[in-house]
């Protein structure tokens, strides 16, 4: 009997989250643990709407306007996550932490704004464990160099990425959830194996 708990897969572009959140649920699958995985932005229909907005190479919202569409895809995301709350694993590409990371670190938002509007569509809901994935400034421009296409938020300057990288390490610190950094400029093998054995721990 595994916990069914809330795993987020957090980072910046180019750090491995999705690729081994893929990892981890294909694994899950072969073992037949119930779990779902979602995407942020993204995820449920309305929000896979919003996210299609957002990324788009042509927008060119506001900070503020930019906080409040990645919220608005939360909002439409919650309420489905909420049903297999404590009844499955639910693996998040993203999650609050992005928002934290990207936002306020590395947008400058106001940190209090986004934390009421985000504890207001959230209520008891929390994540369980993160694993939060760092890059270095080559690695993550070849793998980006690599993708078939790009959207917005893979075309920010290094001096962006480097600020939402040392956010997303300032939240892992405060050590109000569990976190395991995965340095994903090591071999994926390696990481692989790390993540499994960190992930048995989890649910078991």
């Amino acid at each position: 009997m595994s916990k069914k708990v809330v795993i987020a897969f957090e980072g910046i572009e180019g750090s491995g989250k999705t690729f081994h959140i893929n990892y981890v649920s294909n694994y899950l699958e072969k073992k037949k643990i119930d779990h779902i995985k979602l995407r942020e932005p993204g995820g449920s229909k309305n929000s896979e709407k919003i996210r299609k907005l957002i990324l788009n190479k042509k927008s060119n919202f506001n900070k503020n306007t930019d906080l409040l569409l990645y919220l608005s895809s939360r909002s439409e995301n919650i309420e489905y996550i909420k049903k297999f709350y404590k009844k499955k694993i639910i693996l998040l590409d993203r999650f609050t932490d992005s928002t934290i990371a990207y936002q306020h670190y590395g947008m400058g938002v106001n940190l209090t704004i986004l934390k009421k509007i985000n504890n207001y569509l959230l209520k008891n809901f929390k994540v369980d464990f993160t694993f939060l994935y760092i890059v270095n400034k080559k690695n993550m421009k070849k793998r980006l160099q690599q993708r078939k296409s790009l959207n917005r938020y893979d075309k920010f300057n290094d001096k962006f990425y480097k600020k939402v990288q040392n956010g997303f390490l300032k939240i892992a610190k405060e050590k109000k959830r569990v976190y395991q950094i995965i340095d994903s400029n090591l071999s994926i093998k390696l990481n692989k194996k790390i993540i499994i054995n960190k992930l048995n721990k989890i649910i078991k």
